[in-house]
């Protein structure tokens, strides 16, 4: 498919315009996108804020969608557009949003839709309000483990000392962890899904070795901030 401007990229695909209102979101290796676009079209149906996606797709690893309107919520955090108190407060909300949606596929009690990699990079803040993008790991399961997920990439972010905005992210960090046992969505994290949060971490081709060092320093910090 003939592409114009690259609007966005990330550590797997690259986002390129294809006119004023939709975008193509392309895997770098390939990929299918066939899961990724029937699960946002169930989150859309179901009142989640996700981007419009286009029929038909031109190919397996390509996705075309909706065109956003807005910065990514990181970049208003950098920007001072946003504090982390604030940039926390509406990643609970979306999270509390979206495990309130029915599970897609799955049939056993308790399973939602997880993202899995929830971050204010993946938080697009539009004119209507913030629209959650990147949705290449999603599954079914726990909600806890979606919680444990976000928060321990925000942990490694602030236990990084060569990060500017590591102080802030764990600012941001506390925060989150303050709205965890909302409705008991916490679950069993300081455990359980924060085990099999941090496997997934380890587990993931694109992040480096000094983000996969600092992975027992992020469980610890995520573990001491939900037992206080």
């Amino acid at each position: 498919m003939q592409t114009g401007q690259l609007v966005g990229s990330g550590r797997s695909a690259e986002v390129f315009a294809l006119d004023e209102g939709c975008v193509v979101r392309r895997y770098r290796r390939g990929g299918d996108t066939e899961t990724e676009a029937a699960v946002m079209a169930h989150l859309s149906t179901n009142g989640f804020p996700v981007p419009v996606v286009r029929r038909p797709v031109p190919s397996p690893s390509e996705l075309v969608m909706q065109r956003l309107s807005g910065v990514t919520m990181l970049q208003a955090w950098m920007d001072g557009a946003i504090t982390e108190e604030d940039a926390a407060a509406v990643l609970a909300r979306l999270l509390h949003q979206l495990h309130a949606v029915p599970a897609r596929l799955s049939v056993r009690p308790g399973d939602r839709i997880l993202h899995l990699d929830l971050h204010p990079e993946n938080v697009v803040l539009t004119p209507q309000g913030p629209v959650v993008i990147d949705w290449t790991t999603t599954a079914e399961g726990p909600p806890g483990l979606d919680w444990a997920m976000s928060a321990l990439i925000l942990a490694q972010v602030a236990v990084d000392p060569s990060i500017p905005v590591a102080s802030g992210a764990r600012s941001m960090l506390t925060v989150l962890m303050g709205n965890l046992d909302y409705a008991g969505e916490l679950g069993d994290v300081p455990t359980e899904h924060l085990v099999q949060a941090k496997a997934r971490r380890a587990a993931d081709p694109h992040l480096s070795a000094q983000e996969l060092g600092l992975l027992d320093q992020a469980a610890d910090l995520v573990r001491d901030l939900a037992r206080s």
